[in-house]
């Protein structure tokens, strides 16, 4: 599909599920009432995606923080560091209410796809990684965005 090898690809893809099904409880009252009743409150609307996302983007801190790995010297020493500010992101902004946390979420996913796009540049990732990443972080973004806007 997008030159990405199948288990990337569909685990990427498996991975977009808390954000979609976030999204549509949040535009179905019935779908919302089916998902509390049989998953739990937490695993419905804007608090899976909360979550989620922020476990997502501490996972990335981790996934880029294993292609710093590949450099060294003072460039390591800043691959590292950016490594770690979706996390940190992720951590620090991610309180305050749904939607001031979905907001910064997608700021978080925005910012994440910026470093994807450095460290593709720097030749630190497969060749297929940005765009994989672009498919991926769309998703996230309009799914954050109906808790956010809607």
């Amino acid at each position: 599909m997008i030159g990405a090898p199948k288990a990337p690809l569909f685990l990427g893809l498996a991975g977009l599920i808390p954000f979609v099904w976030g999204a549509l409880t949040y535009l179905s009252g019935d779908l919302n009432a089916w998902g509390a009743q049989n998953l739990g409150a937490r695993f419905v609307g804007p608090y899976v995606q909360l979550f989620y996302g922020s476990v997502i983007l501490s996972f990335m801190s981790g996934v880029l923080w294993g292609f710093a790995t590949k450099t060294s010297g003072s460039k390591a020493g800043l691959c590292y560091t950016l490594s770690v500010l979706p996390a940190l992101w992720a951590f620090f902004m991610t309180g305050g209410g749904p939607v001031q946390a979905g907001t910064n979420l997608i700021y978080g996913f925005a910012g994440l796809l910026i470093l994807d796009a450095l460290f593709t540049f720097w030749r630190l990732t497969p060749v297929w990684w940005m765009r994989l990443r672009v498919l991926l972080t769309a998703v996230v973004v309009a799914s954050l965005a109906v808790g956010v806007y809607m």
